[in-house]
């Protein structure tokens, strides 16, 4: 089935589709992931409006590496002439069929071309993986680690970057995003997954020892049944001695006689005398 009849599952606003339909491309799109990715119907798109600028002879409808390559290269360079800038993230997602690359980019088209800008109802993100698909599905279907791999590193991207570092930095960032797809499930669903909870979450979280909670009936000394709880801040000492209901003890204190002191420091000094 075409998606010109399905506009919300291809992700190409019924504005768009009907400005495509009115160009009479060579032939209707019928998958936009796959008939976008080679640039053959983008340069055709382009000539309706630049003709000298994007002769068809030199595009080729293949459906090889090497022929997608060829056909955005003549592309990017006649857009550089005319300084219309497409995001070559989207251009790379488009050429490796990532999910979502060609409905963008097709939407950026349309924006520069007609000048006209298309009402969204939310900001999507353009990571071009497989989250949103695999969110629609159940959780034993979602794909494991080695699929989420295959899902979102094409053969191609493979084939067009011989550096084996930058695609190990590809595998990782992929397979990080799937451990914090998977952390965010279990976070959802404990009892899926069978998560007890820690000794911390399980524990009585007590108030802090600043507050001093007041529930208590002044005549029993016993909590009450129906009553608010008022917490008061713990007063410091000085505010407890300011208390007028706060009374202190007086201590007597004995002083020493200073004669009896005197006389026992005369008999100290004669005892001295003697013995030197």
């Amino acid at each position: 089935m075409s998606y010109m009849h399905t506009p919300k599952k291809s992700g190409i606003p019924r504005e768009v589709l009907k400005w495509l339909q009115s160009l009479d491309l060579s032939f209707a799109p019928k998958n936009a992931r796959r008939d976008f990715s080679n640039g053959y119907l983008v340069a055709e798109i382009f000539s309706w409006y630049y003709p000298e600028d994007f002769p068809m002879d030199f595009y080729d409808n293949g459906v090889s590496l090497q022929t997608k390559f060829g056909n955005w290269s003549q592309i990017e360079k006649f857009l550089s002439k005319r300084n219309i800038n497409l995001h070559k993230e989207v251009i790379d997602g488009t050429i490796h069929c990532k999910p979502g690359a060609a409905e963008i980019l097709v939407r950026e088209i349309y924006t520069i071309l007609t000048n006209r800008k298309i009402k969204t109802t939310h900001e999507e993100e353009t990571d071009f993986t497989d989250r949103n698909y695999q969110d629609m599905l159940p959780m034993v279907a979602r794909a494991t680690a080695s699929k989420s791999i295959k899902n979102n590193l094409r053969i191609t991207e493979l084939m067009s970057e011989p550096d084996t570092n930058t695609n190990k930095q590809k595998i990782h960032a992929i397979i990080h995003m799937h451990l914090q797809q998977r952390q965010f499930e279990r976070a959802e669903n404990p009892k899926r997954f069978d998560i007890k909870p820690t000794l911390g979450e399980l524990a009585v979280r007590l108030p802090p020892a600043s507050l001093q909670c007041q529930n208590l009936d002044p005549e029993t000394n016993r909590p009450k049944l129906n009553g608010e709880i008022k917490c008061l801040a713990k007063p410091s000492p000085s505010e407890i001695r300011s208390k007028s209901n706060v009374q202190f003890k007086e201590i007597d204190v004995r002083q020493t006689n200073k004669n009896a002191l005197l006389s026992t420091a005369g008999v100290s000094s004669q005892i001295k005398g003697i013995y030197s």
